[in-house]
């Protein structure tokens, strides 16, 4: 194994490995993220939600805050290879562990203020006095929309960018920190339609929490673009997929 491979390794590892204690966490306590009104939303013939003062303890704010830090564990944490791989490459030794964690830091704090709007607006979402499957097809079309645009891109675009870090003292400390701010920013500006599906699902909240972090994945792996109105898809991760099925397929035979 050549350095530069050991090197994306103790990058990747480490994250990989959180991201799964996370998903973990969440498989052995599925009903943790809940939102205060899912349990109505899966009782047959439900077309309101109860009132707050009977939701159930898991939806107090310390359990939605701690669920949506696990969901951001378990969903982002694989999609920060680049950028940590980047913190790292430009701090000292005796500096990585530090940058690294400023950065991680920065990343969730604009993750988790955009959580309480998230989750505030699928609330309101869930108060609109119709059928749950009547609600999601409007976000549903509202995140098709979103992954169309032109400001997606952009913000797809920006989120490849790696700024220049200072090395030493305080200066580098602030330039970690700020780069974990701005990163999540056009994070957050690429993400926030599809993040807000898995909230307002009840049944098979996981299995969508799933499929939206591959997707997220994926079109993490396309080059920037000119932005511009388009059909965005994960048409890189497919030809990736599709040549390792066959070079795997050649070496069978």
């Amino acid at each position: 194994m050549t350095h530069a491979a050991q090197e994306r390794l103790q990058v990747r590892v480490p994250l990989l490995l959180l991201s799964a204690t996370a998903w973990i966490l969440l498989l052995a306590q599925p009903s943790g993220i809940a939102m205060p009104m899912h349990h109505m939303a899966a009782m047959p013939g439900a077309t309101r939600p109860v009132s707050h003062d009977m939701a159930p303890p898991h939806s107090s704010p310390a359990s939605l805050a701690l669920g949506w830090a696990l969901m951001l564990a378990a969903m982002m944490l694989p999609l920060l290879n680049a950028p940590v791989r980047h913190v790292r490459a430009r701090s000292f030794t005796q500096r990585r562990t530090r940058a690294i964690m400023l950065f991680i830091m920065g990343y969730a704090t604009i993750w988790m203020v955009a959580g309480v709007v998230l989750l505030a607006l699928s609330v309101v979402i869930q108060l609109i006095p119709l059928q749950s499957s009547l609600f999601v097809a409007p976000v549903a079309f509202t995140a098709l929309v979103w992954q169309c645009s032109p400001v997606k891109q952009r913000c797809l675009n920006q989120g490849h960018v790696h700024p220049e870090m200072a090395a030493f003292g305080v200066a580098a400390d602030l330039g970690a920190l700020r780069f974990g701010f701005t990163h999540a920013v056009w994070c957050v500006g690429s993400c926030w339609a599809l993040m807000l599906l898995p909230l307002l699902v009840s049944r098979g909240h996981l299995a969508v929490m799933a499929a939206v972090a591959l997707w997220l994945a994926a079109e993490r792996l396309e080059r920037p673009l000119t932005p511009r109105w388009r059909l965005r898809g994960a048409g890189k991760a497919a030809r990736i997929a599709i040549a390792q099925a066959r070079m795997r397929a050649q070496l069978a035979t």
